[in-house]
């Protein structure tokens, strides 16, 4: 007789932020802790995701939205929260890049935008000639983040948008220990690692170099799973000329 299963496929779902903090603390030798302990590794697991956030490592919060264009506005904005403003795009919060944009029509036909630097818009002489938009740049504060479009539309692009893909942050852990993380179920192994590693660092100092390896091995690890770019650095020959 096959041994009955669970049919479930939710443990990551329904993985809450202190059994996250619970199996961190006992991977450094600590069990049953309160108060300012869960305070501290909330805090850690925070700072964790925004190191994510700087390695990349949030492709699965890519997203699709659009922007409907105003005569005479360049700019649009998103902010980070509800709190600090309403977004130009309706109901999106939390943009941390915008990664590709397209100028889509009446007809419904896209145009491709090419994403610029600041100082290549910067070099536009006139950046209030009206027109069709066929480039971007995007600005990324603490608060909010921008595009702003060139050409700006005018009235005959008004009411037309510009679809574009971006990138959100990692939410935050939240107050409620009952939350679950922001983060697949490919990630789930790295981030008790990664956490164990924090921690130790204020807790178990001896054991800070074996949970960072650790950690960056299953970081690796999910990487390779999930498909997502890592960071690939060169170190370039110097090669020195023979003299006599």
């Amino acid at each position: 007789m096959a041994n009955t299963t669970s049919g479930s496929y939710v443990f990551d779902k329904n993985f809450q932020i202190d059994e996250i903090i619970e199996e961190a603390y006992e991977r450094i030798g600590m069990q049953g802790v309160a108060g300012y302990q869960l305070k501290t590794a909330r805090r850690s697991l925070n700072i964790m995701f925004q190191e994510w956030s700087n390695r990349g490592l949030h492709y699965w919060e890519v997203a699709n939205n659009s922007i409907t264009l105003v005569d005479g506005q360049a700019e649009y904005i998103m902010y980070r929260s509800p709190g600090d403003g309403t977004s130009d795009a309706t109901a999106v919060y939390g943009v941390d890049d915008v990664l590709e944009a397209v100028y889509r029509n009446s007809s419904n036909v896209d145009s491709p935008l090419t994403k610029i630097s600041r100082s290549q818009y910067s070099a536009f002489s006139n950046k209030t000639d009206k027109g069709t938009p066929s480039q971007y740049w995007v600005q990324r504060f603490i608060d909010r983040t921008t595009i702003t479009l060139y050409l700006t539309p005018g009235s005959s692009q008004a009411g037309n948008t510009i679809n574009y893909y971006y990138v959100r942050r990692i939410q935050d852990v939240g107050d409620a220990y009952t939350n679950a993380a922001d983060v697949p179920y490919r990630f789930v192994p790295c981030m008790a690692s990664g956490l164990a590693y924090y921690l130790s660092i204020k807790y178990a100092p001896q054991r800070t170099q074996e949970l960072k390896l650790l950690y960056e091995d299953e970081l690796q690890r999910a990487l390779s799973e999930d498909g997502s770019p890592v960071s690939t650095y060169i170190s370039p020959k110097v090669y020195y000329p023979e003299i006599g």
